[in-house]
């Protein structure tokens, strides 16, 4: 294979020169342009991108932290970053944490050791703490989940918002006995989705009751049946659940079927995220879509424009009711 200095050779000009050809420097005139691209052709030459970048102080890769690759919401907004960064000439490492601090700090000194350029994060678990010192010289964008009183950047949606309007749909619809599956209120967004659940029934002037409010410690399908199988266990039973995740409200479909009754017309369900599987179930599941592309790609726009030292600002994107056979069947 072809190297630097022979190119330089076969075009007659300096190894210097070729290097800002290579970085498209606007010094070099277009007829020695012409030449050094003509000899970089006929050689084959391709350049190295490791000495390029370490010789540019940068790595060209973009961490993605998630708390498990096994969850269907990540997969939109990954494609969503791994598009927009490979158009800009970067790639993307996907770095599993399992919400563990240890695996963290793996990924946080690659970012200070120049191994990586910058991270997207989208752990609601992560260490703040931490991950606000390292945004104080690197550059860091939540996704997702974010720190209401943070200083670091963010793209998400209005969670509390969504939350009403999905709860208001199912009130709509003449249901006054409305349970919420939570996930853990550590979580802004299971804060959130609470608080929109409570708006809306206070809106119509509906009792709050927390034996309907069941709290589950993670967003697994199991937890979803877990969940739905105590409130039904209810002397008097909800008529209709909004879950915070279509992989709760997808468990939920599955345990209320499991017994025996009928969606919508025993039990409403309203999901939220609108991940594939959400338009598979039997009966399809109404629920609250988040712009999960679009989250990806906004965020990894954000995170390079940080990079290249240009103004960030958080974004809060809009959701949208998605009405299928789960409430109107």
């Amino acid at each position: 294979m072809a190297n630097i200095q022979e190119v330089a050779k076969k075009a007659g000009v300096s190894v210097a020169t070729v290097s800002r050809v290579l970085n498209n420097h606007s010094s070099v005139s277009t007829r020695t342009r012409l030449r050094v691209e003509s000899a970089i052709k006929e050689l084959n030459y391709e350049p190295s991108m490791l000495g390029r970048n370490l010789r540019n102080s940068e790595s060209r890769l973009l961490l993605v932290l998630i708390p498990s690759i096994a969850n269907p919401f990540y997969t939109e907004i990954i494609n969503g970053i791994q598009n927009t960064a490979i158009s800009h000439q970067y790639n993307i490492l996907l770095c599993e944490t399992d919400s563990n601090p240890k695996r963290e700090n793996i990924f946080f000194n690659m970012v200070k050791n120049k191994l990586a350029d910058g991270i997207i994060s989208m752990d609601p678990a992560v260490n703040k703490q931490k991950l606000t010192e390292l945004a104080d010289n690197h550059s860091i964008i939540l996704c997702s989940e974010y720190d209401e009183e943070g200083s670091i950047p963010y793209v998400s949606i209005d969670s509390e918002l969504a939350a009403y309007h999905a709860v208001k749909h199912l009130i709509q619809l003449g249901n006054k006995k409305i349970a919420l599956i939570n996930s853990d209120e550590k979580f802004l967004y299971a804060r959130q989705r609470r608080q929109g659940y409570e708006r809306a029934l206070k809106e119509y002037s509906l009792p709050i009751r927390e034996e309907w409010i069941y709290h589950t410690t993670q967003l697994d399908f199991q937890d979803g049946v877990h969940a739905m199988r105590m409130l039904l266990r209810l002397e008097e039973k909800p008529s209709a659940v909004f879950a915070v995740s279509d992989t709760l409200a997808i468990g939920a479909l599955k345990e209320i079927k499991a017994i025996g009754l009928r969606v919508p017309h025993d039990i409403a369900v309203v999901g939220f995220d609108n991940i594939g599987f959400s338009n598979m179930t039997n009966p399809s599941l109404t629920t609250i879509s988040q712009p999960m592309y679009k989250m990806g790609s906004t965020a990894a726009t954000m995170l390079i424009h940080h990079i290249q030292n240009r103004k960030v600002e958080s974004t809060i994107l809009d959701h949208e009711l998605i009405i299928r056979e789960s409430t109107m069947g």
